[in-house]
């Protein structure tokens, strides 16, 4: 230990217990992680217990900056200790952090009324959106209705565009996903068969999960993740560059333009997309069984229309459109709630993100609940 190593020494005088501290209470000296641990017990040590210091002598200090004074003054429990012995510009420099350190507010506990009315305000928002999802649903209704009246009116050229960017541009990632899921799936699985000796009913599981559960649910929290934010951003985008406003003014159903294509669009793509990653998973599982199980793909192949039944096929693709549906809509109510800031847009387009995944889940239970008995 040199001369600059910061140190705390107890010193007994006349007037009681006292603390000399010697060395560079720097930045540099105190960033040593040994160095600050021996000073935060040394300052512990000497401010509890009955031979606590009464006085404390910071002139043999080599150096104090802002970092020591501070360690000093959080250590005094933010108060001046009875007996100080300090330089002048040590003095100066104690003051300055004693007069611009902030000591938090204490904390608050808030009252029975306080609890209660924060609840009622919770549910007055659940409520509210509750409230305009609704009016978007109503409103998509009679829109559809008017398209089937009025078919060369409707937006087709907006529903193509959607088509391609929501169903095309999602194929890579969601065959990886899809992909990696079936080959993890399939090694997890196989470690438990093989102790039973139930090689064979590694396509059975693979099967019901993949095709019932695992792959509409994939596919439609990728598309909620991917696309439910991007439709959330780009009707955002419009309030904050008053287009929407614009579109008041001349006249152009909001419902009609920007909703309804959207949600045609997502609820068409969404069972393909199932089915897509569906296969994607299928043909990872199918190669891991393959190279760890000795499960070849053609009895994989054979064995899995009697495995699986085809209804499961149609609960998954018809919940699959009920996912897009769902995600469609909660992307539109959140972007034509935002306002016309960028914080906003932010905001609902993370709250758009998070509400679709969860009503993925909440429809993907019920579904579960409700057709418990079809293909099982």
């Amino acid at each position: 230990m040199d001369d600059t190593t910061p140190r705390l020494t107890r010193q007994t005088l006349p007037q009681g217990p006292c603390a000399l501290l010697q060395g560079q209470w720097a930045a540099a000296a105190l960033a040593e992680p040994q160095v600050w641990s021996a000073l935060q017990q040394a300052l512990q040590s000497a401010l509890i217990g009955p031979q606590a210091v009464q006085c404390w002598d910071l002139r043999q200090l080599l150096r104090l900056d802002h970092t020591g004074a501070q360690l000093l003054w959080n250590s005094w429990g933010r108060r001046w200790p009875a007996q100080l012995e300090v330089l002048p510009a040590q003095r100066a420099m104690l003051e300055r952090v004693a007069r611009y350190t902030v000591t938090p507010p204490p904390p608050v506990r808030m009252t029975a009324s306080q609890i209660f009315f924060a609840l009622g305000g919770l549910v007055l928002r659940v409520v509210d959106h509750a409230r305009g999802l609704l009016r978007l649903v109503g409103q998509l209704l009679l829109d559809t209705l008017y398209l089937l009246r009025h078919p060369r009116q409707g937006p087709w050229r907006d529903f193509s565009g959607h088509l391609y960017h929501i169903g095309a541009t999602a194929l890579p990632i969601t065959a990886l996903v899809g992909f990696l899921i079936g080959v993890v799936l399939a090694y997890l699985m196989s470690q438990q068969l093989k102790l039973f000796g139930a090689d064979p009913f590694i396509v059975n599981i693979l099967g019901i999960s993949l095709i019932r559960e695992l792959g509409p649910v994939l596919a439609a929290i990728l598309i909620a993740g991917r696309s439910g934010s991007t439709i959330t951003a780009q009707i955002g985008v419009m309030r904050v560059t008053e287009e929407l406003d614009a579109m008041r003014v001349l006249g152009i159903a909001r419902g009609f333009r920007l909703v309804l294509p959207r949600v045609m669009a997502m609820a068409l793509t969404m069972p393909l997309l199932s089915v897509w990653t569906t296969l994607a998973a299928m043909l990872g599982g199918m190669l891991a069984s393959d190279l760890v199980m000795g499960v070849t793909p053609s009895y994989f192949v054979s064995t899995l229309p009697d495995a699986v039944k085809a209804s499961n096929l149609t609960l998954a693709v018809a919940k699959s459109a009920v996912f897009g549906v769902f995600i469609a809509l909660v992307g539109c109510h959140y972007g034509l709630r935002v306002k016309p800031n960028t914080e906003s847009l932010g905001q609902g387009t993370t709250a758009s993100v998070v509400t679709s995944i969860t009503v993925v889940i909440l429809v993907d239970a019920l579904f579960a609940v409700v057709f418990k008995d079809v293909g099982i």
